[in-house]
């Protein structure tokens, strides 16, 4: 039965083989958020208007896409969450357990733009010394942070 079974494997050969995995095995959504600083060492947080009210404060967070990789999703997230662009550096943070989802965390060195926000996501954006991290800010993206001193 082994023997048979590795010959019907082989024979579907490439793409074919990637969808049969892809169906078998499980999902999942891939989180990736970025620990963004600046020139002075402070941390770019934002109030997320959809998370709840007294958890808002967080990392630039978000999911990313079809054939994106995690840092081109810190890049892109990042940009469309405050109009400032990042070079992104170093894997802090690579997490699976959850139902759904794994947690991917990159640091990132701020290189340009302004801040704009962007209003249906993210209420306020702000830049904070690593001792003076505001209240309300989620315990993950805290230990995060902290793992970057």
């Amino acid at each position: 039965m082994k023997r048979i079974a590795a010959m019907a494997w082989r024979a579907l050969r490439g793409s074919v083989q990637w969808r049969v995995l892809w169906l078998w095995h499980a999902t999942f959504m891939v989180g990736v958020s970025g620990i963004v600083k600046d020139d002075e060492g402070r941390v770019l947080v934002l109030r997320h208007r959809l998370w709840p009210e007294d958890r808002q404060w967080g990392l630039p967070t978000g999911y990313a896409k079809r054939s994106e990789t995690f840092e081109n999703t810190v890049v892109r997230e990042v940009l469309e969450e405050t109009g400032l662009r990042v070079r992104v550096r170093d894997l802090v943070n690579l997490k699976s357990g959850y139902r759904l989802r794994v947690e991917v965390a990159y640091t990132a060195d701020l290189i340009g733009g302004d801040i704009k926000i962007a209003s249906f996501e993210v209420l306020e954006a702000q830049w904070f010394a690593m001792d003076r991290l505001p209240e309300g800010l989620l315990e993950s993206h805290r230990t995060l942070i902290q793992k970057t001193r």
